[in-house]
């Protein structure tokens, strides 16, 4: 053989033999459990999330030396394509050393950072793991890959995958990412059950401390709950459609069939009376190309949506208070909710659409000690700071703050601002304010002045204009069309800082 291959041959089979092994991970048996519990496993998540033959693994033979050897040192990871586009990826082998974070896999971690920050492309990280390996005493001098993430923030898109129990230091990577999808089987915390037994002797089982009821709908460290590995992949794919490579490049588009102007039949689906709820989703659904919503964090802060569509072919990003959940009002975690959301749609220059219809923030003993003024300020500042398009639309109603946060203040940087006819304004409701006046003549008078909101509002220029539901699509489609020109300006269209957590 080494005749044949002009002396080469021993080298190669070395090399063969240790990528090999590599690629056998964990061994026959633990990659049987992985199966039987229904996940896929390292590899076979990256041959998902990449288009069919474009992924190139980088550090397959870290840990190979090690003694025992640890093959890929239980982080497989590299670089391929989705949808085309180039970008990287690492994915914990939990059936190596418990997917635990060696110093080989440190280096492989701040490795693909620092060739996203280099290159320019999105970074997808798929946790299953049980954090820093306590066998391992850390030796690696490179910065570590934290820091490299906090650099990349706000640069190029970071999404998170939890497709199993996380801990600890790898944990940690998914609040500083763009986005996070976790499945119905997953768990992510600080220590696990048996490390916070020892430090508090509670006992609590991996569901009860860090599964999606913890961690999607009560903490809202992660976004969005899937079924299994599958589902999580499709929705990373579907996710990083929506934006750019990187910050310096503009928003994507995408044709298709329903990219043009048409109205929308949702007369029947926004009761004028502004005390009656309705949900928002199928509204948002009937607006955009071809009722493609991917609504973002469903399960927390409800009362408004967030979510990415596609609007004329062009990806935006829409805040929409929804009356279903206490009539649309803005409370603590939806204000987190839309704060972080703005923040990444700024980034990577996606406009936003604003659809306003609540009684304002929520007020009262609870909401006081939850920071709800805090919370509120920081989604307003957020909102104010957007150097994108922004267009806003009061459908029935918005109140005090409550406006403000959804970007109705005039001349604040919005490219249109439009209402439905009828809408009701003021600093409250005047309903909520009939206490303080005794007069019924003079309720009557203020509440007939709050439902001239439109007209009013119009007649100062607060409004460009009030449009009939039936053409909101075809408004915000002339909106979008009015900021053509900023892809092609010289002007910083996106927002500059990093995205915080």
């Amino acid at each position: 053989m080494g005749d044949d291959l002009h002396g080469w041959g021993p080298a190669l089979a070395e090399i063969a033999r240790r990528k090999a092994a590599a690629h056998d991970m964990g061994g026959a048996a633990r990659l049987t459990r992985q199966t039987q519990r229904g996940r896929l496993n390292a590899r076979e998540r990256l041959d998902a999330l990449f288009d069919p033959g474009t992924f190139f693994e980088i550090g397959a033979l870290v840990g190979t030396t090690a003694d025992p050897p640890a093959p890929a040192d239980a982080l497989v990871a590299g670089s391929g394509r989705i949808d085309g586009r180039p970008a990287l990826a690492g994915a914990e082998d939990v059936t190596v050393l418990g997917g635990s974070i060696g110093t080989g896999s440190t280096d492989k971690r701040y490795r693909l950072c620092q060739l996203a920050a280099q290159e320019r492309v999105p970074v997808v990280w798929m946790l299953e793991g049980a954090g820093h390996r306590v066998t391992d005493s850390p030796t690696s001098r490179r910065p570590g890959d934290l820091g490299g993430l906090a650099d990349l923030s706000g640069q190029v898109p970071l999404v998170c995958l939890v497709l199993g129990a996380s801990a600890g230091h790898g944990a940690l990577t998914a609040p500083l990412c763009d986005f996070v999808a976790m499945t119905e089987t997953a768990s992510i915390f600080t220590a696990g059950p048996p490390l916070v037994r020892t430090a508090t002797g509670e006992e609590i089982t991996k569901e009860d401390l860090g599964g999606p009821a913890v961690a999607a709908r009560t903490a809202g460290v992660v976004h969005n709950v899937v079924h299994d590995d599958t589902e999580a992949i499709t929705l990373a794919r579907r996710y990083l459609a929506h934006f750019p490579r990187d910050a310096a490049q503009a928003a994507p588009s995408r044709l298709g069939p329903d990219t043009g102007p048409r109205k929308v039949d949702i007369l029947g689906m926004i009761p004028p009376d502004p005390r009656r709820p309705y949900r928002i989703t199928p509204v948002l659904q009937e607006v955009v190309d071809d009722g493609d919503l991917l609504v973002v964090q469903p399960e927390f802060g409800r009362s408004v949506v967030t979510a990415l569509a596609w609007l004329g072919g062009r990806s935006v990003a829409i805040v929409a208070n929804d009356p279903s959940q206490l009539a649309g009002t803005v409370d603590s975690d939806a204000a987190d909710k839309v704060a972080h959301f703005l923040q990444v749609a700024g980034a990577f220059g996606l406009p936003c659409v604003f659809l306003a219809d609540n009684p304002g923030v929520l007020a009262g003993s609870a909401a006081e000690r939850a920071g709800i003024l805090r919370h509120a300020a920081r989604m307003f500042a957020v909102q104010h700071r957007l150097k994108v398009p922004k267009l806003h639309v009061t459908l029935r109603k918005a109140f005090g703050f409550g406006s403000s946060v959804m970007a109705m203040n005039p001349f604040d940087g919005q490219t249109l601002t439009l209402a439905f006819p009828s809408i009701t304004l003021g600093v409250l409701p005047a309903m909520s304010n009939a206490s303080a006046v005794d007069d019924p003549a003079e309720r009557a008078r203020l509440a007939a002045e709050q439902a001239k909101g439109s007209v009013n509002g119009a007649s100062r220029l607060s409004y460009d204009d009030v449009i009939d539901p039936r053409d909101l699509r075809d408004a915000l489609l002339t909106g979008l069309a009015l900021t053509d020109g900023r892809a092609n300006s010289g002007l910083r269209r996106h927002q500059d800082g990093a995205i915080l957590p």
